[in-house]
């Protein structure tokens, strides 16, 4: 016994699974109660678990089995096995045994031997071998003796029809095979007689006699006793009918004299799909194989299927003399039910000139007519729009001769034998082509930019872009900009894609339909997920099942293209048609209440994996109550840092768009929690707008919540993201605003990282004597409460504050103090940044080997998920104390990979402070168009965050780099002013 899936041998499990699946096929349809399995599964006295043990093994069997729920069933106390026409040998072997009885009856004779030989010819040795069990057997024994009782009626009948010598073969493996069977024996015998071999036919009588003697004791039978008296006597009724000359083939009607040929009408102005094309024909034109070749193309409505099927079927012609036919199924056309597979046959066959008086009334006799008419023809078959593999299995060809092109919106995976190409969208430059064919050149050239964009508002769908440009062929007024104008309102876009008897919208309606109720229901609500890529595990979240649950719904959906999987693991939608499924809800959820279930409960997931992975990147964070029960969805593995990293890097986007649905859903607590815990990845990422926008977003929701607590932490992390954005003011009123809240909730914790927020911000205004105050208080809040991490970023807060005074002892204090409190954290890898503020301070002292030890360390600590922006300054500072100490450049330049860094992805503030450094360093070594350069862009980027000692700085050196004296002044002085206003002495500046 063998199982088989598109071309692939399935893995049935054990002995017990192979016996309770054979036992079902023998009675398909019928419900075998669980007693009857046991039977068949054990060979004598079965365990006291078996029942138990068929029922796992069933289960088994629908993992198995492709589509084994679909299959299998569980009926009553029992199990019952479905199966399609042409799913199982044994079924379409009775099939074509009825088709051959009902052809004989109707003496088409010929016909009958040809169905019966192929019948047989789907036998490949001994039924349920190796299956073992003694009701097994008994059922295999009754089969054999089925198949053996064949061969006996197809070697009659071709006897019948005056063959004889090429019998003989046959009929000695057979008797070899089956030495008793008298039958077969006498047929043997006849076949001699006939090719003029009497001796040989009298010698097999003797054979059989002696056999029958020794083995059972009885003569052979009078039947057989008779025949051979017959050749005795040489008997003329022997003789038979003379063979006709030469034969006729197995269907009785010849093809017509013109080959036919239905094909459709090819596109004059059929544009594209040159790779898809070549691949088809290529694959069409592979010799060598044994039966028919059948190349089949998957992809969703609209894609072009039917009109690269017929381009090929076209180039192919003259390699099929013998007709080329086309029929479409019509698996999924408005207002059509499918067309059966009786019809179909019954439209083939009338095509290749059979009257209608000669093709049979059943469905298995118009099978056997159709492939006993392709016996050795070459013909080229476009089966159109299949839905089903059973309605096509009936229709395909057995010989190897014949073509055969398929086009299906699904992939048929229950069909053997088949190369699939799958087609998705056009691609933007075969859009393009398509555009300028059907709509002209000039037209085009005129608006390229329109054309492209409409092109893209059409999601690169052929069926979109030839009803678009139909529109604008009627319509010569409209230019492509007024029509793109038009697709851009994502509510109308499906009505706007609609011409004649053409439209988007149905044409997809028709794939939704065919879907079964759950897969219908999944399409539209994973259609509410807001990101590009859907994950298996955001899809179970949102459909409220398991992953693996989910998996098989989003596969199905797979299939038949309405989604697609741009890698390993992820689907997505295309544009129009996740517009289509979201247009869905209005009909098939009026209340919208499976809207925002669903939707709650993605971002129920989201908030609950956003923790876990927080938890393992973020241990030192305080835990704060979300007021939310967490999800009861299954998490992926965040175990570790790496899984946990990875899974935040790619589910960004995703978790950026759920803030933004629960923003646009009024879910305000879902907005401030899910910010909270992306912004720790945004802010590690660099990804800085992103964490301002969503910074604004957590503290707007908040407000409307009027909850404190999370108001707090809402303008602290915005804090946060102004200090890095560069945006001073707006950080200041968010850390003044922040302080305030803490102070009324008595949230001590806030509370300190306010004063440290506002100390930073004063510090970076240059207003040093705030800034100190602000980060003093915070330093003994933290102490107090006991939060020595905390403690530690703000002592770098303050070192940075001290160098920047020019207080470079004290600089060095905070910066030493926050190192020892990390060290007794075993927080090594947070020791980078303090440092580097130790450099800075050692730097100002003139330290340059203390400062270049500490640089070293600070270098020793990266990691990759280190902020680029620190890690440009830790290698600007390194390339400058390298020159006061009069090393040589390294290789590569730590100063070129500075500003690298700072160029590709690096808040502002990092920017300014790098390019002063580098420009410095630049104007040291002689290159001063370079350092002025460097310098004022410095200048630029300060000046409009007033950041002002980096502005301060950069006049500096931008007056130490100028050639001009006017300009030495000019900058000298402007600095001057600064650093007078900060307190900063010339003595205790930057060098």
């Amino acid at each position: 016994m063998e199982g088989w899936s598109n071309g692939v041998r399935l893995k049935l499990g054990g002995v017990i699974q192979e016996r309770v699946l054979a036992t079902l096929l023998l009675d398909p349809g019928k419900v075998l109660p669980v007693t009857r399995l046991v039977e068949a599964a054990w060979d004598e006295d079965p365990p006291a678990t078996a029942s138990h043990q068929v029922r796992k093994a069933v289960a088994d069997l629908r993992k198995r089995i492709p589509g084994g729920v679909d299959v299998l069933f569980t009926d009553g106390p029992g199990y019952r096995l479905e199966l399609e026409e042409g799913q199982s040998d044994l079924a379409e072997f009775g099939m074509l045994v009825q088709a051959a009885k009902s052809a004989a009856a109707g003496q088409r004779l010929s016909e009958a031997a040809e169905i019966l030989r192929s019948a047989l010819m789907l036998w490949r040795g001994s039924v349920l071998s190796g299956t073992g069990g003694p009701v097994i057997e008994a059922a295999a024994t009754t089969i054999e003796e089925r198949r053996l009782g064949v061969w006996e009626e197809y070697l009659a009948l071709r006897l019948s029809l005056g063959e004889s010598a090429e019998l003989i073969p046959d009929l000695r493996a057979l008797t070899a095979q089956h030495p008793l069977r008298e039958t077969l024996r006498g047929q043997l015998m006849l076949a001699l007689y006939r090719s003029g071999r009497q001796a040989e036919a009298l010698e097999e009588y003797g054979k059989v006699r002696e056999l029958l003697v020794e083995e059972l004791g009885v003569d052979p039978g009078p039947q057989l006793g008779k025949l051979y008296e017959g050749i005795l006597r040489e008997s003329p009724e022997l003789g038979g009918p003379e063979p006709a000359a030469p034969p006729p083939p197995a269907a009785a009607a010849p093809l017509p004299a013109e080959p036919p040929c239905t094909l459709p009408y090819d596109l004059a102005d059929f544009t594209g799909r040159e790779v898809e094309l070549a691949e088809l024909m290529r694959r069409a034109t592979h010799k060598g194989e044994q039966g028919p070749r059948i190349v089949a193309l998957d992809g969703m409505g609209g894609s072009g299927k039917t009109s690269l099927a017929v381009r090929a079927a076209y180039r192919l012609v003259g390699e099929y003399p013998d007709g080329q036919l086309h029929i479409d199924l019509r698996g999924y056309t408005p207002g059509d039910q499918p067309v059966s597979t009786g019809t179909a046959l019954d439209g083939l066959l009338r095509a290749l000139g059979i009257p209608g008086d000669r093709i049979p009334d059943d469905t298995a006799g118009r099978t056997a007519l159709w492939r006993a008419t392709l016996a050795g023809k070459r013909l080229l078959i476009l089966l159109d729009n299949a839905a089903e593999a059973a309605g096509v299995r009936p229709l395909l060809p057995t010989g190897s001769g014949c073509l055969v092109i398929l086009t299906s919106r699904s992939r048929l995976i229950d069909l053997d034998g088949v190369d699939w190409i799958s087609l998705g969208v056009m691609s933007p430059r075969e859009s393009a082509a398509l555009v300028a064919e059907t709509l002209g050149t000039e037209r085009v050239a005129a608006e390229p930019e329109a054309a492209a964009e409409l092109a893209r508002l059409c999601d690169h769908l052929p069926l979109a872009l030839r009803i678009a440009t139909a529109r604008l062929r009627n319509r010569p007024r409209w230019t492509l900009r007024y029509l793109a104008e038009r697709l851009r309102d994502e509510t109308r876009r499906l009505d706007e894609f609609s011409a004649g008897a053409r439209s988007v919208s149905a044409t997809l309606r028709l794939s939704y339909q065919a879907l079964d109720e759950e897969s219908r229901t999944a399409f539209r609500i994973l259609s509410l997920h807001p990101g590009g890529d859907i994950n298996v595990h955001a899809a179970a979240a949102l459909l409220g099942c398991g992953i693996w649950d989910a998996e098989d719904v989003l596969e199905r959906l797979l299939d038949v293209h309405l989604l697609r999987q741009p890698d390993i693991g992820l689907y997505s939608f295309h544009d129009l048609v996740r517009s289509f499924a979201q247009s869905l809800f209005d009909a098939d959820d009026p209340s919208g209440e499976e809207a925002v279930v669903a939707v709650e409960r993605l971002l129920c997931y989201y908030l609950t994996a956003t923790e876990a992975a927080c938890d393992v990147l973020y241990p030192g964070r305080r835990h704060r109550p979300t007021g939310i029960e967490k999800s009861s969805a299954d998490l992926p593995d965040l175990g570790d840092a790496e899984l946990a990293q990875s899974w935040f890097t790619q589910e960004q986007d995703a978790l950026l768009a759920a803030v933004n649905l629960a923003e646009r859903r009024g879910l305000h607590r879902y907005v401030v929690c899910l910010s909270r815990n992306l912004v720790f990845q945004l802010n590690a990422r660099g990804n800085l707008e992103e964490f301002g926008a969503v910074g604004r977003a957590s503290v707007a929701a908040a407000k409307r919540l009027g909850d404190l607590a999370l108001l707090g932490a809402s303008l602290s992390n915005l804090g946060v993201a102004c200090w890095r954005l560069g945006r001073f003011e707006e950080g200041l009123e968010a850390a003044r605003e922040g302080l305030d809240v803490a102070a009324r909730i008595g949230d001590r914790h806030t509370e300190a990282h306010s004063e440290g927020t506002l100390g930073q911000f004063h510090s970076l205004l240059g207003n040093f004597p705030e800034a100190l105050t602000h980060l003093q208080r915070a330093i003994s809040y933290e102490r107090e409460l006991g939060v020595p991490r905390a403690e530690a970023d703000s002592l770098t807060l303050l070192s940075t504050l001290y160098e920047q005074w020019g207080r470079h002892e004290e600089a060095k204090a905070a910066a030493l103090r926050a190192i020892e409190l990390q060290t007794g954290l075993g927080q090594f890898e947070n020791q980078f940044t303090a440092f580097t503020d130790l450099a800075f301070a050692y730097a100002g002292l003139g330290l340059w080997e203390d400062a270049a030890l500490s640089l070293d360390r600070a270098r020793a600590r990266l990691d990759e998920g280190a902020d680029p922006g620190n890690v440009a300054v830790t290698l600007a500072l390194s390339a400058d104390v390298d020159e006061h100490l009069g090393r040589p450049a390294r290789v590569p330049d730590l100063a070129e990979q500075a500003l690298e860094l700072v160029a590709s992805n690096a808040s502002p503030l990092r920017r300014a402070k790098v390019e002063n450094i580098v420009g410095r360093l630049r104007r040291r070594q002689g290159e001063r168009v370079a350092a002025r350069e460097l310098h004022s862009n410095a200048r630029e980027l300060a000046a409009s965050m007033s950041y002002r000692i980096e502005e301060a700085y950069a006049l500096s050196g931008l007056a130490d780099a100028a050639g001009d004296e006017a300009d030495i002044a000019g900058h000298r002085a402007a600095a001057e002013k600064l650093f007078e206003r900060m307190g900063v002495a010339p003595d205790r500046r930057r060098r």
